[in-house]
Parts: C-alpha cells; sequence; structure tokens
C-alpha cells in the first residue's frame, strides 16, 4: 500500500509567486484576483521490492566515437565558427538580442544554404512578414514550411512528424503549453516550454533554435533554467545606430566559448566582416590629438580600435565626465589616478571618452590607450604616428601587463603599425618591423 499526501498552496497565475493561503492582490506583482489554488500531490515511495523502478541503461565510454561529430554548415563563417563549425543535429540553441538587433535577420540568412525540410514557427509575425523580410534580403525562394502557432504541444507534434533538418521558434515568449494554467511568457509556461523542446529536439536528433527576448538588463528573459536547460546561448551585441553586430557564445556544449563573430548590419542583411581591426580602423586620423589606437581581445580574436578622448573646461561647479563604449566607473578612475600620480588638473575639464565604431570595451587593457587619450587631449598634442597603446593602469600609477601580448603585437604589425607602448614583459618576441617601448609607470610616457 501505498500512503498519498494531498497538500493545498495557491499561485499566482502571473508570477508564479506562491502563498499559504488565498489573498486577493498578489505581492509579488501586485495584480488583483490571480492568485488560484493549486493541489499537489505526493506519494511515498513504494517499499515492496518488486515495484522498484527499472535499473538504466548504461553505455561503456570506450564503446563512444567521439571523434565522429557531424555538424551542419550554414556557410556563414563568423556564424559557424561562434557555434564551433556548424550546427550539431539534436542541439538546442538559444539566440537573445535587443529588439530589432538583427535575430530573424541572421538566422534567415543561415537557413539559404540548408538542406529541407525547415520549420518556421512564429507567434509575433505572419508569414507573409517573414516572406517580404526574405526578399528583401535577395534570399529567393526559401525551402521554409511556416506555422503560426503557439501551443507546445502541437509545435513537438509537427518536429516528431516532419523530422525537419533545423526548426526555429520566434520567440519562446509567445509558447504556451495547456499543462500550466498561467499566461505566455510566465516563468512556467517559458520552463515547460524549453523543456519539451528539449525532449523533441533529443528524441528526433532535430536541431533547434529558440529566439529569446531580453531584459533592460541584456539579459534573457524568463528564469534562468532557460540558460541550463539549452545545449548553446548566443548573445547578438551591437548598437541599432551604428553598423556592426557581435555574435557571442556565453555557453557552448559543442565548442568553445570564447569565439565572437562580427557582422555588418547593411540594406541586404548581416554581412560578414572578416577582419574586424580593417573594419573598426577605417577612416582613422592619428594626427588628430586625444585619439589613440589599441588593441583589446573580443574571446580569442584581437581587434584595433579607436578610443577618443577630449577634454574641455567646465563652466559649471561640477566637472562632467561621459562615455560610448567604456565603463564610466572606469574613466573616473582613471582621471583619479592621472590627477594624483602625474598632477594633471582634470577636476577643472569635462572629460569625454569615445570607443569609435560602437564597440564596448570591458577589459582593463584599454586603460593605457585611455589615459594617452586624456593626456594628448590635455596637453592638444598627438601621439606619435603609427603607435599603438595597451596596457592596464594600477592606482599607484604603475603599467601592468595584460594577456595575449603576442597576438595584439602581432594584429598590430600586420595593420601597419611601428610602434607599442606597452608593459614591460620579459621573453616578448619582438618584431624587427615593430619596436616595443615598454612603460613601467605613468610619469615615463612622454608624447
Amino acid at each position: 500500500m501505498t500512503k498519498q499526501l494531498r497538500d493545498t498552496i495557491f499561485t499566482c497565475s502571473a508570477c508564479d509567486a506562491q502563498y499559504p493561503k488565498w489573498e486577493g492582490r498578489c505581492r509579488g506583482c501586485g495584480k488583483w484576483g490571480t492568485v488560484s489554488e493549486l493541489r499537489i500531490t505526493n506519494y511515498e515511495l513504494r517499499k515492496d521490492a518488486t515495484e522498484k523502478a527499472p535499473p538504466a541503461e548504461l553505455i561503456e565510454f570506450k564503446a563512444i566515437d567521439a571523434t565522429r561529430f557531424p555538424r551542419i554548415e550554414t556557410g556563414i563563417g563568423e556564424f559557424d565558427r561562434v557555434l564551433g563549425g556548424g550546427i550539431v543535429p539534436g542541439s538546442l540553441v538559444l539566440i537573445g538580442g535587443a529588439p530589432g538587433i538583427g535575430k530573424s535577420t541572421l538566422l534567415l540568412q543561415a537557413l539559404a544554404k540548408i538542406k529541407p525540410p525547415i520549420l518556421y514557427f512564429s507567434g509575433e509575425e505572419s508569414a507573409s512578414q517573414i516572406k517580404s523580410r526574405a526578399e528583401r534580403l535577395s534570399l529567393g525562394s526559401l525551402p521554409i514550411q511556416f506555422a503560426q502557432e503557439t501551443n507546445i504541444e502541437r509545435v513537438a507534434a509537427t518536429i516528431d512528424k516532419v523530422a525537419p533538418t533545423l526548426t526555429i521558434i520566434d520567440s519562446i515568449q509567445t509558447l504556451k503549453s495547456e499543462e500550466v494554467g498561467s499566461p505566455a511568457g510566465s516563468i512556467n509556461q517559458i520552463s515547460v516550454s524549453c523543456a519539451k523542446l528539449m525532449e523533441a529536439a533529443k528524441r528526433g536528433n532535430h536541431s533547434i533554435f529558440i529566439i529569446g527576448h531580453i531584459t533592460k538588463s541584456g539579459v534573457v528573459a524568463g528564469p534562468k533554467t532557460l540558460e541550463h536547460l539549452v545545449d548553446t546561448v548566443l548573445y547578438l551585441e551591437g548598437d541599432k545606430n551604428h553598423f556592426y553586430r557581435l555574435l557571442r557564445s556565453v555557453k557552448n556544449r559543442f565548442g568553445t566559448t570564447d569565439e565572437v563573430g562580427v557582422f555588418e548590419m547593411t540594406d541586404t542583411g548581416m554581412d560578414e566582416v572578416k577582419n574586424p581591426s580593417l573594419a573598426f580602423m577605417a577612416d582613422f586620423d592619428a594626427s588628430a590629438p586625444g585619439t589613440v589606437t589599441t588593441v583589446v581581445m573580443e574571446g580569442t580574436r584581437p581587434f584595433l580600435v579607436e578610443i577618443q578622448a577630449l577634454t574641455s573646461k567646465t563652466f559649471f561647479g561640477y566637472p562632467k565626465r561621459a562615455t560610448s563604449g567604456f565603463k564610466k566607473s572606469r574613466l573616473e578612475l582613471l582621471i583619479a589616478i592621472l590627477s594624483k600620480r602625474l598632477g594633471l588638473r582634470l577636476g577643472e575639464q569635462d572629460v569625454y571618452l569615445n570607443v569609435a565604431g560602437g564597440l564596448k570595451i570591458g577589459e582593463p587593457a584599454a586603460d593605457l590607450a585611455a589615459v594617452c587619450a586624456i593626456i594628448s587631449s590635455f596637453h592638444d598634442k598627438p601621439l606619435p604616428p603609427k603607435t599603438c597603446v595597451f596596457g592596464e593602469v594600477g592606482l599607484g600609477g604603475e603599467v601592468r601587463p595584460v594577456a595575449f601580448m603576442e597576438k595584439r603585437v602581432r594584429e598590430a604589425e600586420q595593420l601597419g603599425f611601428e610602434q607599442i607602448l606597452c608593459s614591460a614583459v620579459k621573453n616578448l618576441a619582438s618584431s624587427s618591423k615593430i619596436k616595443i617601448t615598454p612603460v613601467k609607470m605613468l610619469s615615463e610616457l612622454r608624447f
């Protein structure tokens, strides 16, 4: 005999908050009339040995051939490289990004060279809208079978029946399961829908791409479980006012998370940028004061970018500090170091710092370049021509080494730079074509 225990809780259909008793208004989301009763049934395990669950099937690791790993190539080199070499059959991939950043456009372009059948489920756009976008991108007649469906059970049943090469879900926030009473987009609905898609992907070895919305903080909307359930998580980043987009992998069970794909948004879709340094250094004028070139790492790829600084006398009681593509808190720290260690009177100056091309820099290797740009603008003197600068700046005014020094030097050399200002590092292979000038302290800077 089994003992059956029943318990009752009350949950909010809007935010899934739980309460021990009924309440008219949810304290979690503030909505009225959304709290309802939910009955939970628990069963004690049967102690009879004959009723135990059967053991799991075991596989010897030595019998598994891990070298054979087939992938589906889309023909877009930057996209395939971020995925680890292509799409893995049976994988569930989540791609997030701001509205209008180009998620659907990039996936449509990736479908052009994939063998049919291909399924496209959309709860946000109609078939005519998808068709018009494909025609605008000059993709011709894509081998897509479209359905404007939001029921996850019907979506999973269609995937099992058609057995597609690839399935696109646009978007996960519009799917809804009949097993859950909460509205579409809620935490429970997203979790259940993603779990059912994962079962469909693994059951039939079908590849599925999920498009997800992001919050104001820049993360995928919904529970964190969503990112744990999927095999790969991609983020498409960039500013809608700039042309360039960065595709990053923050989780990848079938490859590295260090790769970054660079694209340029054009009238005909997303074009690959195979040499990002040339793109970000276009129309570079090294003779302007406050303009400095640095090398930043995006994953394992070195990018040469231009950092611009402008200082001007403030006309208010509190000087202004403004940045674009650079952390404001880091800029304020560097200004304090310059004021303390070099005696620059920046407390009377408004300081503006900009990273050209819309790229966002998060690593400390750009500290020395930002410092040189501020000093150059303050004294109205440009750096020597064909000079590249990188290094981390400490609170004592010392310049510290950064990772991937040789890659940065090699990238600067390939683009014709003749001098590098960086920290003093032993065993750094110097080239005869480029001069490396070590800098230990900020007080050694002369230009």
